[in-house]
């Protein structure tokens, strides 16, 4: 039950309800697109866990978990697991989500690695300039630090 619920006369009397009388109040405060973008945190903040949970796991071609990871297959694993559905493909990836700049990147967010326009790559962002990401053939899922300038990032909503 909000503050809003409990005392009724207290938009009546103020017209409108500060945060922090709301808070004080033991209530919620909803501000539109907020609590999305709260959600795709949560949501991501989860894929991160989950993604570094399968540290040591084998990259293999095409495959999607729970064992064994290609780079896309590692996020759409992570993101199903948290409850989001990502596509299969890391390009197809990047089309699904919002773009941003390095500078809006936060831990949980994708880091999509082009030549171009061609997207060959994809991790997910555990902040520091770092990524957690299934790498190549006879490698394993782990956390390393990114190596080029040549990436976009995109987050998942």
């Amino acid at each position: 039950m909000t503050a809003l619920n409990r005392f009724p006369s207290l938009m009546a009397r103020a017209g409108t309800a500060s945060a922090l009388t709301l808070a004080a109040l033991g209530g919620t405060v909803v501000v539109p697109g907020i609590a999305s973008e709260a959600e795709a945190a949560t949501v991501a903040n989860k894929a991160l866990k989950i993604a570094a949970s399968k540290k040591g796991s084998p990259y293999r071609w095409g495959a999607t978990g729970p064992r064994r990871f290609d780079c896309s297959g590692l996020t759409l694993y992570s993101f199903k697991k948290a409850g989001k559905k990502l596509p299969r493909t890391a390009a197809q990836q990047y089309n699904k989500t919002h773009h941003l700049s390095a500078k809006q990147a936060r831990p949980g967010d994708l880091v999509f690695f082009h030549s171009g326009k061609y997207v060959y790559h994809v991790g997910i962002y555990a902040g520091k300039g770092r990524i957690w990401h299934s790498p190549k053939s006879g490698d394993v899922v782990r956390l390393q630090k990114i190596w080029t300038k040549s990436v976009w990032y995109g987050r998942v909503r």
